[in-house]
């Protein structure tokens, strides 16, 4: 069985690669840059992480597009990334526009042209931040979409096997899978070390200390 895995290189695009490959699948890796400002650490990550696995085929590929038409503080850098914070209403300004829909998109006709029976995707709406395009509900859309626009030989299943767990149930999954989360990257912020408070950073150290476990990768402040 072959599956084409998005890996960005952060902490659950990562135990999800190793999820698959546990479940019998050849990886194909793909990694998208979208114009993300943390994209050159991501890459290093994904990359080191795909190495480690031992995948069939890594394909970075550039959707810079997202850049231009911005409304995104991952994708603009005149939008101040938003530190967590638990009480607000209002979806984070680290959403980019129906990003997950141009990502599985890319992620088919990349799954139909090496015969791959499916897409991991490592979507999750409990204890993230609200994105619209990380709900069930798009995620059984978006199955009707492979399932109409691929060819009538084509046989595609789009596999979100965390959409209803949270950050600490993958990561205990990942330790029993020994994920080296030493290599990955979570951050909203580029630089050598983690912000530790923005949205990303706070539930990844939230799922390490709950399991009282030491997060390996360094930060500049830990929540």
């Amino acid at each position: 069985m072959k599956a084409v895995c998005l890996l960005s290189g952060g902490m659950d695009s990562s135990t999800l690669a190793y999820l698959a490959q546990s479940q019998g699948y050849d990886l194909l890796a793909l990694h998208l840059n979208y114009g993300q400002r943390t994209e050159a650490r991501e890459l290093r990550a994904a990359r080191a992480v795909a190495e480690r696995l031992g995948v069939l085929e890594f394909l970075p590929v550039s959707i810079e597009y997202l850049r231009l038409f911005g409304r995104s503080s991952l994708t603009d850098p005149s939008i101040g990334v938003e530190c967590f914070d638990p009480a607000s209403p209002e979806l984070p300004n680290t959403y980019v526009p129906f990003r997950n829909g141009n990502l599985l998109a890319i992620a088919t006709s990349y799954a139909e042209s090496r015969d791959a029976d499916a897409i991991f995707i490592g979507v999750q709406a409990l204890d993230y931040s609200g994105y619209p395009d990380c709900r069930p509900q798009f995620i059984a859309a978006f199955q009707r979409v492979i399932d109409l626009g691929t060819a009538d030989t084509t046989s595609i299943r789009l596999e979100t096997p965390f959409v209803g767990l949270t950050k600490t149930d993958i990561l205990r999954i990942g330790t029993d899978l020994g994920v080296p989360y030493d290599l990955t990257w979570s951050c909203y912020q580029a630089g050598d070390e983690a912000c530790g408070v923005c949205g990303s950073c706070h539930f990844r150290q939230a799922a390490f200390a709950e399991l009282g476990l030491e997060d390996p990768i360094p930060y500049r402040s830990r929540s």
